[in-house]
């Protein structure tokens, strides 16, 4: 059918173009500020791509949201700016025929955000949690790049390796400044040093070195060793336990059913719910006004899906803190907007408007 069809075409012609432009802003963002958190310390930088992608695919239900209600507006504002619209109008077509084009466009669309939300999302923010976890619980040894000056995991001691080996678990020419909780600072180096585990301690032996320390008083104490061992990393890593809350599968978040698990749930079923209802806004308020340009339908998608999409991270918080029940908020959220959508088409399906109801209102009183 040759309307449905010519609407699919341009909505898919949308769609894709606002899906490239978008997914490359956000990679974009995405990227510098993964490399902010290696410069920081909390990303490995030789894992950097692997963590920006598990990043990326975990935004991709937001992206694909915001892409297809852009299109849509985009699709529609086109229509009414070349007068298309007033042809199909005249020709027998309502507004309200465009929903089933439409959405015979946008459900592949609104499966794939619902799958992802429910599985692709919690699958990638644990893949990044451990990619931090083994980062961040790595030995004090591994962290230092030779010839750079490096501070320890806690803080309190600083790490120079002239050279290591392959693996990471010998150096040489090891220079170690540290502050001991007594206050006494100790500088030690040694020609070179390898890490063994003891029972469940990481300890860093050292060979043929020195050690200066210096009391609170300012006395200092020389002494040299062939060998000295120094506990410098946590335990090994063990498997997760309570897994943050983004990154437990859905199944997990309904078994234990108490309120942060509600709120996570609530919000990736309120992810897949709010793409539903903004093909309807986009639908129902998507208007041809010369005056406003084509800025105008633009300024209020931005607004309409940051707006709803806080009152979606606003309504977890409240369910997670025990505020409200998840039932009432997602009826009064999502349920309202669907409802207020709805009326809002039926409203222009009908051509009714306040004005026409007013001068309707003083002609019956006129002829009475």
């Amino acid at each position: 059918m040759l309307f449905h069809s010519s609407i699919r075409k341009e909505l898919a012609r949308s769609f894709g173009a606002t899906l490239v432009v978008l997914f490359t802003i956000v990679l974009t963002m995405l990227l510098i500020r993964t490399l902010g958190a290696a410069s920081q310390g909390q990303v490995n930088p030789q894992e950097i791509m692997l963590v920006l992608g598990y990043t990326v695919i975990g935004r991709m239900p937001t992206i694909l949201t915001l892409a297809l209600f852009i299109s849509i507006v985009f699709s529609l504002s086109r229509m009414y700016r070349d007068s298309e619209m007033i042809i199909w109008l005249s020709s027998g077509r309502s507004l309200g025929g465009f929903l089933s084009p439409i959405l015979r466009f946008a459900w592949p669309i609104l499966v794939v955000i619902t799958l992802m939300v429910f599985f692709v999302w919690p699958w990638a923010n644990a893949q990044v949690d451990d990619l931090r976890d083994r980062f961040e619980r790595r030995g004090d040894l591994e962290r230092v790049a030779p010839g750079q000056f490096q501070e320890s995991s806690s803080g309190r001691r600083v790490f120079f390796i002239d050279k290591d080996t392959a693996d990471g678990t010998e150096g040489r020419n090891i220079f170690i400044s540290s502050v001991e909780d007594d206050g006494r600072e100790t500088v030690t180096s040694a020609r070179s040093g390898r890490i063994e585990w003891l029972g469940e301690r990481q300890i860093l032996m050292l060979n043929n070195g020195q050690r200066l320390e210096t009391s609170v008083e300012d006395t200092q104490k020389v002494s040299e060793f062939e060998e000295y061992g120094t506990q410098i990393g946590n335990a090994p890593l063990s498997p997760r336990g309570a897994q943050a809350m983004k990154s437990r599968p859905s199944w997990t978040l309904l078994r234990e059913p108490d309120a942060a698990n509600l709120g996570e749930f609530g919000w990736r079923l309120g992810m897949s719910l709010t793409a539903v209802n903004f093909v309807l806004i986009a639908l129902a308020t998507t208007t041809g006004n010369p005056r406003a340009g084509r800025g105008g339908n633009l300024f209020f998608t931005l607004f309409a899906f940051v707006f709803y999409y806080n009152l979606l991270n606003l309504g977890q918080s409240w369910v997670s803190s025990g505020l409200v029940g998840l039932v009432p908020f997602m009826l009064m959220l999502h349920g309202g907007v669907f409802a207020l959508s709805l009326a809002w088409l039926y409203k222009r399906h009908h051509g009714w408007s306040l004005r026409g109801w007013l001068a309707a209102q003083r002609q019956a009183r006129s002829a009475a």
